[in-house]
C-alpha cells in the first residue's frame, strides 16, 4: 500500500505528483506541512487542496474526479429565475472577507464543528491581503449578509473555498454571480473540488483529475486579475443575473 507522504515545515514545497494520491479516501495525497501562501498557490496550482480538522494534521487533497463549473453555462433552475426577477438583493465582491469566512466557518445545523479552522482563517487572510483571494458578498436591502462565497484567483482559474447561506438562496445567488461574473472576466472554470446535489442543480459536473490538473496549469499561466476586487465586479444587483448575457449557453 502507497504510504502517505508527509510535508515538512522547510523552505522547500515537496508535494507529490497528484498521481499518487490514494484510492481510499479519494484524493488524499500528503499531510503536514503548514499553510503559508507560497505553499497554498502551488498547491492550488497544481489542483491541490488543504481540507481537515482541527483535531488532524494539515490534509491535502486531490480527488480524482474534479467538480468544476464552466462559468458561462452555469444553470439557473426556472422557480430561482423567477423569484430573482423580483430580488432586491445586492452584490459586491472584497466587500467583507473577513465576514463572509467567519461566516462560512460558523456551525450548521447536523454538523459539528468546522474545518476552517483558526489556521485555515488565518491563511486565507493573508492571501486576502496578498490580492489572491477574494469574497462576493450578498446583501439584502437593509445591508444585512444573507450569503456568500470565498476562494482564490490565481491567472485565468478561480478555486471555490467555501459559501453560506443565511436565508433561503444566499448561496446559490452568490455562487450564480460569481459564475457570471468569473465568465464576464474570462475565467472560464471555477473550481467546486467535491460533488454535492446542491451544486450539481446548478450546473456543476466533474473533471476526471489528470485533465482538470491540466486546464489548472493552462488557466493558471495566463495573465489574471490581481489585487482587490472591490469596486470591479460586474454585477451589483441579483436581478440582473437573469439577463440573457448572465445565463446559461443554449
Amino acid at each position: 500500500m502507497m504510504q502517505l507522504m508527509r510535508l515538512s515545515k522547510s523552505a522547500s514545497i515537496d508535494f507529490p505528483p497528484v498521481e499518487h494520491a490514494l484510492a481510499e479516501p479519494d484524493g488524499l495525497l500528503a499531510q503536514g506541512g503548514d499553510l503559508r501562501p507560497d505553499r497554498l498557490l502551488e498547491a492550488y496550482r497544481r489542483g491541490i487542496f488543504p481540507w481537515y480538522s482541527d483535531d488532524q494534521p494539515i490534509l491535502w487533497w486531490s480527488p480524482s474526479q474534479r467538480t468544476v463549473f464552466d462559468t458561462a453555462a452555469a444553470h439557473i433552475p426556472r422557480r430561482l429565475r423567477r423569484w430573482l426577477r423580483q430580488c432586491d438583493w445586492t452584490i459586491e465582491a472584497d466587500g467583507d472577507f473577513s465576514e463572509v469566512m467567519h461566516a462560512c466557518a460558523a456551525p450548521r445545523a447536523g454538523h459539528q464543528g468546522t474545518w476552517i479552522t483558526d489556521a485555515m482563517l488565518d491563511a486565507y487572510t493573508h492571501l486576502h491581503e496578498l490580492g489572491h483571494a477574494h469574497s462576493l458578498e450578498v446583501r439584502d436591502a437593509t445591508g444585512a449578509l444573507v450569503g456568500g462565497i470565498y476562494g482564490v484567483a490565481l491567472g485565468r482559474m478561480f478555486f471555490g473555498e467555501s459559501m453560506f447561506s443565511a436565508c433561503s438562496n444566499g448561496s446559490k445567488v452568490a455562487l450564480l454571480a460569481l459564475c457570471a461574473g468569473l465568465a464576464r472576466w474570462g475565467f472560464p472554470l471555477l473550481d467546486a473540488q467535491m460533488a454535492t446535489p446542491h451544486l450539481s442543480s446548478l450546473g456543476a459536473f466533474e473533471l476526471p483529475r489528470a485533465r482538470f490538473c491540466a486546464q489548472v496549469a493552462a488557466l493558471c499561466a495566463q495573465p489574471g486579475r490581481g489585487g482587490s476586487w472591490r469596486g470591479l465586479f460586474p454585477f451589483k444587483h441579483a436581478a440582473e443575473l437573469t439577463q440573457p448575457s448572465t445565463t446559461e449557453r443554449t
